[in-house]
């Protein structure tokens, strides 16, 4: 019976022991450190994940709205468009021909996007010193807003110093386009001290002086050709994005 006994207490002691090593937590496992090729592959991965989440985030929504709806939603993008056209601008190496050189459809865009975003300050103050359109503008002030997001090569700030930009080509009379810079000497007798941008027809835009507001003026009239330097082209092959 006591050998039994015993026995039967040393298969018991055996089980015990058998189920608390299968029940034992395990140790925890180690670490491994990844090289710097591995965590640079995982970080990449991570930002690709993320910019993926954030072009899910901002796709624009299909508009089931109405006609009208649709129609203001589209107006609401291009007035975004105009206001930065340098968001959208296509890639200059997309448009050239087999010469090297901008296509005519580049530039007439480049032309219109400047033109646009001129007319959207038309009857907002004359500031001398001012270049954006929270302030106002002066003369140059508004053809240096309106041109250098659309330029390979910024225009200096002021109108003599644009009158004698190196890239700018001279323009005769007759050959004036929409979009060529007009120079005026007004009040003074050896620089530019004025100039506009000309939209064609015979018109330009201008932020004249001091208690006037940004217009469109008459570039044939007596005051202005007696005052008439000349023009200058910068949307050419050469100077744009």
């Amino acid at each position: 019976m006591f050998v039994f006994r015993v026995k039967t207490l040393v298969l018991l002691t055996t089980l015990v022991a058998s189920s608390n090593a299968f029940s034992a937590p395990h140790a925890p496992p180690v670490k491994k450190t990844l090289s710097y090729a591995a965590r640079q592959r995982q970080h990449n991965r991570e930002l690709l994940r993320t910019r993926q989440q954030l072009k899910i985030a901002h796709t624009t929504p299909v508009v089931r709205g109405n006609a009208q709806a649709k129609a203001a939603l589209r107006a609401q993008n291009r007035r975004r468009l105009e206001q930065h056209p340098e968001w959208f601008t296509p890639m200059r190496a997309h448009l050239q021909d087999g010469t090297g050189l901008v296509s005519n459809s580049y530039l007439l865009h480049v032309t219109d996007t400047i033109i646009n975003r001129l007319q959207q300050q038309l009857g907002k103050p004359y500031v001398w010193g001012g270049e954006t359109p929270e302030e106002g503008f002066d003369c140059s002030g508004l053809v240096y807003y309106a041109y250098n997001s659309m330029l390979a090569t910024r225009l200096p700030r002021t109108a003599d110093q644009m009158y004698h930009f190196p890239q700018a080509r001279n323009i005769a009379d007759r050959d004036l386009q929409r979009g060529d810079l007009l120079f005026f000497r007004i009040h003074s007798d050896r620089k530019a001290d004025h100039m506009g941008v000309y939209l064609g027809d015979g018109r330009f835009i201008e932020s004249p002086r001091t208690g006037e507001r940004i217009r469109i003026s008459d570039l044939n009239t007596e005051y202005w050709q007696r005052h008439f330097l000349g023009g200058r082209r910068v949307i050419m092959n050469n100077t744009v994005r």
